[in-house]
């Protein structure tokens, strides 16, 4: 290994250089997204070395402590930086293949795709495409506005750079003690995916109101909370700067890095197992719990209508997993068969529209172990149904996944929404 390590060395001769901060100046050609295989201890220690050398980003898993043997490791390396890379994993040995040869080209293609769909539907708002934070946030308001008697638009709080935090609360009015599900997409700012998919739910919800018994009978029973944008400045920055930004954009004081990862700042297990302490990293838990505006004006939010809320649903990308607690370590929560019952649920109808196969599980052992997470943080504080979607894909295209698959993406996991959400109708003895 000492070899190997010295050869990689030798072949690294790239200097890492800070690059344009415009989203569509070529800052991203030549770019390439590899996924590594390794298959050994021998080779898991030879990629930390390798990352430590060679700046790369991780796409999945989140930091590289959380690789192991047999693991998916999907990184977006630099143009300058790929050659190297793939150098040493040839003198290694090491399983790797190229998921998108060029990131620039495939986000080009994406954005000519999105102008030209946006030309054809004129004034019209189109769910196929992913919009910007300015236009979801009128779009909230038109919602508010053309359907006052079931959409409801308030704000929770500000943002670290003074954004509103805008949740819509879905619901026949008529009713005022009932249960209520949480939904929040955009805790990650570059899982576009996200916020694309709350859209679409909440305009299923209203449009299918007056035909769909099934739906009226949940929004006459129920309210829905959703959050279209968690992360409003990290999103803002996504689209603006750096298509790949994870984290939110706080400060800090002592690094120029900024940011702190919105689903590892939460009260529970803070800054534990596969979460960091530097402030620089994918993973920054933050300098203390509920640090992150965003994350505390949510967690307030929830803690003043725990009563009403049982169901606490968080979508992030991508994986094609359902996910519940616990994620801080490995043991079966209390409600298990219930929990367990309504993920079951959930996976078939979100299979039944076009056949798309989701694992389901405990996090710490159908994903990994990560401390600080949101869904962990909501089962501790009395929502008994706490639930993570990973959308697509499986990193074929990762986080660049593209607006033609944007339908069937929302299509079938509003299926799998609406499932949980009926479920919650019923009560559930385990």
């Amino acid at each position: 290994m000492a070899v190997l390590l010295a050869l990689c060395a030798s072949l690294y001769c790239a200097v890492f250089q800070p690059v344009d901060t415009q989203l569509y100046s070529n800052r991203y050609e030549g770019d390439q997204v590899l996924r590594i295989i390794p298959s050994s201890h021998e080779e898991i220690q030879l990629l930390h070395q390798l990352f430590h050398n060679v700046t790369v980003d991780l796409w999945q898993p989140s930091s590289t402590s959380l690789i192991h043997v047999g693991s998916l490791v999907d990184v977006h390396v630099g143009q300058k930086k790929t050659r190297h890379l793939k150098a040493c994993l040839q003198l290694a040995h090491i399983h790797h293949e190229v998921l998108i040869p060029d990131v620039q080209t495939e986000m080009e293609k994406q954005a000519g795709s999105r102008s030209s769909r946006k030309r054809r539907s004129e004034f019209q708002y189109d769910y196929e495409v992913y919009h910007p934070l300015e236009e979801i946030q009128s779009w909230m308001f038109e919602m508010n506005r053309t359907h006052p008697h079931l959409v409801d638009l308030f704000s929770i709080g500000r943002s670290y750079e003074g954004r509103p935090l805008y949740v819509l609360k879905l619901g026949n009015r008529k009713r005022l003690k009932k249960k209520a599900m949480w939904m929040d997409c955009g805790a990650h700012a570059r899982e576009w995916i996200g916020p694309a998919f709350c859209q679409w739910f909440v305009r299923e919800v209203v449009n299918s109101y007056q035909h769909d018994s099934s739906m009226r009978r949940l929004m006459n029973q129920l309210n829905f909370y959703i959050m279209p944008v968690f992360n409003v400045d990290g999103y803002h920055y996504s689209w603006k700067t750096d298509r790949f930004w994870r984290k939110t954009r706080s400060k800090n004081h002592r690094y120029y890095c900024r940011g702190v990862d919105a689903n590892r700042n939460w009260k529970v297990k803070w800054c534990d197992e596969g979460a960091s302490l530097h402030p620089c990293d994918d993973t920054y838990c933050g300098p203390f719990p509920e640090s992150e505006p965003e994350v505390k004006a949510v967690a307030r939010f929830l803690r003043k209508h725990r009563k009403h809320v049982k169901a606490y649903i968080s979508i992030h990308a991508y994986a094609q997993m359902l996910l519940y607690p616990y994620s801080y370590k490995y043991a079966t929560i209390p409600n298990f068969n219930c929990v367990e019952t309504a993920a079951q649920n959930a996976v078939s109808a979100l299979y039944s529209a076009f056949g798309v196969r989701y694992r389901y599980g405990p996090a710490s052992t159908t994903l990994y172990v990560s401390s600080g997470s949101s869904i962990d943080w909501a089962y501790k504080n009395g929502i008994p149904y706490a639930f993570a979607f990973e959308l697509r894909d499986t990193g074929h295209y990762g986080f660049l996944l593209p607006e033609t698959l944007i339908s069937a993406t929302c299509t079938e996991t509003t299926r799998a929404v609406r499932a949980i959400a009926s479920g919650l109708l019923h009560k559930c003895t385990s």
